[in-house]
């Protein structure tokens, strides 16, 4: 067994360390999926980086940067910066305010139950199959140092994370996201700075082609520029997994400036790899896999122990990503679903639903990630599914009286399937735009019919 094996085996049982002791720690099923809402703002904001910080951040970014220069970095780390950046601003303190338990409960109590179920299952689909292609990228990361067969490799991955969310719920998440924060900066900082004092020329950012530098790609229009910067703000700030870090906080205050500093933190780490995809194209030309530019710097300028911690940085980064989506799944699906259906339900019992939910839940994405060939790009495509709906919904619901359940209901279907057909049927090169432009064209139409009804009907 080589010291990289030896140093992320390890890793993986400091996790399982966590998780046995924040087991013994949820009472109730708010301690379970919002650790008690005593998440301190140093928790908050690890966890909050980590969550959204995931693997794509790190090899999916510079990659992007590295084949199409500033511009293939509009998404990531900009976009999500800015969507980290909006919540703190806008949405963290009125939700904190509303004591909800998961996001859904918005729905529930501004609308109707049977709208609480409708974004439950649009909301869940996205998640379980970004933990599914998580959960493999971690399995391939175990086969690369281990030489284990993959199948093996996300057989102990899958493990190791429903475990430990199992045991700990939102707790144990967070307290492992800071482990998990601190060796992803701690192995980006290192990659960055040993490229950076290597004394190679091409490491300079002078030596990077000035076109490189533009957010702009010449190829695409003003609507997919538009599009680009849409789906990572408007199409992932309202999600189950940053929400509940905001509802964990003690205070509304603290939930804000948590947010905030998440979204800055995320940020300046973030801009390591847009450095790395910058001068990587002259380091590097000749690659034929864009995505292996992280890791094949690593090995090129890290020393072995170094690399170790490189090697527990991009797992850390899967893991923090994987344990968020599969809590998120099974809290909207035991609180909103099942727990329903027994309104003399004992704190116990919901703990023990949500954690039957987790490993239920956790072997679906097993089940995906070992047999599903395609997950990644899956998870790309259903990362924009619903999302335009959920967000012209929840804000209406959040901040205003105006329009009801019909509104609501229609509102989620339709955009949905106005992005289904645009990007399967159709191929438009803007389907979420377009569906984000339809949820809030039906929405104002529905909620101005449904009050014109009612006041026809009070009449």
């Amino acid at each position: 067994m080589n010291g990289v094996v030896i140093g992320v085996t390890l890793f993986v049982i400091a996790q399982f360390a966590v998780g046995l002791w924040a087991s013994r720690k949820p009472k109730s099923e708010t301690d379970f999926l919002l650790a008690g809402r005593k998440l301190s703002p140093r928790l908050a904001v690890f966890t909050i980086f980590a969550t959204w910080f995931g693997a794509e951040t790190c090899i999916g970014s510079a990659s992007s940067i590295y084949e199409n220069g500033l511009s293939g970095g509009t998404a990531d780390p900009f976009g999500f910066s800015l969507c980290l950046f909006f919540m703190g601003f806008v949405f963290a303190m009125p939700l904190w305010k509303r004591k909800f338990v998961t996001f859904a409960d918005l729905f529930r109590q501004r609308f109707s139950p049977s709208i609480e179920k409708l974004v439950v299952f649009i909301l869940v689909p996205a998640s379980m199959l970004w933990a599914a292609a998580q959960i493999r990228a971690f399995g391939q990361v175990l086969s690369s140092l281990s030489g284990l067969q993959v199948e093996y490799a996300i057989t102990i991955a899958a493990s190791v994370v429903i475990i430990y969310t199992m045991l700990g719920g939102l707790l144990a998440v967070a307290v492992t996201d800071v482990i998990q924060a601190s060796f992803l900066i701690l192995g980006l900082v290192l990659l960055g700075v040993f490229v950076f004092t290597s004394g190679d020329p091409n490491a300079s950012l002078a030596s990077v082609d000035a076109a490189r530098f533009s957010f702009v790609s010449e190829d695409s229009t003003l609507l997919q520029k538009i599009e680009a910067w849409a789906i990572p703000i408007f199409g992932s700030v309202l999600t189950q997994e940053l929400i509940t870090r905001v509802l964990a906080c003690r205070s509304a205050e603290e939930a804000r400036r948590s947010t905030l500093t998440g979204a800055s933190l995320y940020l300046v780490v973030g801009l390591i790899p847009v450095y790395l995809g910058l001068v990587g194209l002259n380091l590097m030309p000749d690659l034929a896999d864009s995505e292996q530019l992280l890791p094949q710097l690593a090995k090129t300028y890290l020393p072995t122990f170094l690399y170790i911690i490189f090697a527990g940085a991009l797992i850390s980064a899967i893991l923090s990503t994987v344990d968020s989506a599969l809590l998120a799944s099974s809290s909207l699906i035991s609180h909103n679903i099942l727990v329903p259906f027994d309104k003399d339900m004992s704190e116990r019992k919901k703990v023990l639903l949500a954690r039957v939910g987790i490993v239920v839940l956790g072997s679906i994405a097993y089940y995906l990630a070992l047999h599903a060939e395609g997950v990644y790009d899956l998870v790309v495509t259903a990362s924009a599914f619903g999302s335009a709906g959920v967000f012209v919904v929840g804000v209406f619901g959040l901040f205003t009286r105006f329009g009801g359940q019909l509104a609501a209901g229609l509102t989620l279907i339709i955009a949905a399937t106005v992005w289904i057909l645009g990007e399967f049927v159709f191929a438009w090169s803007t389907p979420f735009f377009i569906s984000l432009l339809t949820a809030f064209a039906t929405y104002i139409l529905i909620g101005l019919i449904e009050t014109r009804w009612l006041r026809t009907s009070t009449a």
